[in-house]
Protein backbone atom coordinates (compact mmCIF):
# COMPACT_ATOMS: atom_id res chain seq x y z
CA UNK A 1 0.00 0.00 0.00
CA UNK A 2 1.48 3.28 -1.05
CA UNK A 3 2.40 6.00 1.67
CA UNK A 4 1.62 9.46 2.04
CA UNK A 5 3.02 12.00 4.27
CA UNK A 6 0.95 14.44 6.57
CA UNK A 7 2.44 17.78 7.93
CA UNK A 8 0.53 19.15 10.92
CA UNK A 9 1.42 21.89 13.18
CA UNK A 10 3.65 21.51 16.37
CA UNK A 11 0.03 22.36 18.46
CA UNK A 12 -2.08 19.86 16.70
CA UNK A 13 0.31 17.30 16.58
CA UNK A 14 0.68 17.90 20.85
CA UNK A 15 -2.99 17.27 21.39
CA UNK A 16 -3.12 14.05 18.84
CA UNK A 17 -0.92 12.95 20.67
CA UNK A 18 -3.28 13.19 23.87
CA UNK A 19 -5.03 10.82 22.53
CA UNK A 20 -2.70 7.28 22.06
CA UNK A 21 -5.52 5.45 21.28
CA UNK A 22 -6.63 6.88 17.86
CA UNK A 23 -5.27 5.15 14.74
CA UNK A 24 -4.07 9.00 13.25
CA UNK A 25 -3.69 7.21 9.96
CA UNK A 26 -6.92 5.52 9.49
CA UNK A 27 -8.67 8.95 10.95
CA UNK A 28 -6.95 10.51 7.67
CA UNK A 29 -7.46 7.64 5.12
CA UNK A 30 -11.13 8.03 6.18
CA UNK A 31 -10.91 11.98 5.63
CA UNK A 32 -9.36 11.15 2.27
CA UNK A 33 -12.42 9.08 1.19
CA UNK A 34 -14.77 10.43 2.01
CA UNK A 35 -13.56 13.73 0.80
CA UNK A 36 -12.74 11.95 -2.55
CA UNK A 37 -16.06 10.52 -2.62
CA UNK A 38 -17.60 13.86 -2.12
CA UNK A 39 -15.60 15.37 -5.50
CA UNK A 40 -16.72 12.16 -7.33
CA UNK A 41 -20.57 13.20 -6.44
CA UNK A 42 -19.79 16.47 -7.71
CA UNK A 43 -18.34 15.67 -10.89
CA UNK A 44 -21.26 13.32 -11.60
CA UNK A 45 -23.99 15.72 -10.49
CA UNK A 46 -22.45 18.97 -12.73
CA UNK A 47 -21.07 17.19 -15.43
CA UNK A 48 -23.69 18.29 -17.89
CA UNK A 49 -23.92 21.66 -16.25
CA UNK A 50 -23.51 24.11 -18.35
CA UNK A 51 -22.35 26.39 -15.17
CA UNK A 52 -19.31 28.18 -14.51
CA UNK A 53 -17.03 27.55 -12.06
CA UNK A 54 -17.12 31.66 -11.03
CA UNK A 55 -21.12 30.47 -11.22
CA UNK A 56 -20.88 28.11 -8.85
CA UNK A 57 -18.44 29.57 -6.76
CA UNK A 58 -21.06 32.90 -6.29
CA UNK A 59 -23.80 30.21 -5.43
CA UNK A 60 -21.65 28.92 -2.54
CA UNK A 61 -20.49 32.10 -1.62
CA UNK A 62 -24.18 33.26 -1.21
CA UNK A 63 -25.14 29.86 0.38
CA UNK A 64 -22.49 30.37 3.03
CA UNK A 65 -23.12 34.08 3.69
CA UNK A 66 -27.02 33.16 4.39
CA UNK A 67 -25.81 30.27 6.64
CA UNK A 68 -23.68 32.52 8.71
CA UNK A 69 -26.61 34.70 9.04
CA UNK A 70 -28.91 32.58 10.13
CA UNK A 71 -26.35 30.76 12.84
CA UNK A 72 -26.04 34.43 14.22
CA UNK A 73 -29.65 35.23 13.96
CA UNK A 74 -30.20 31.76 16.00
CA UNK A 75 -27.65 32.56 19.02
CA UNK A 76 -28.77 35.63 19.30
Amino acid sequence: MPSITVNVDDALKERMEQHPEINWSEVTRQAIQEKIETLELMDELTSESELTERDVQEIADTINERGRERVEEEST
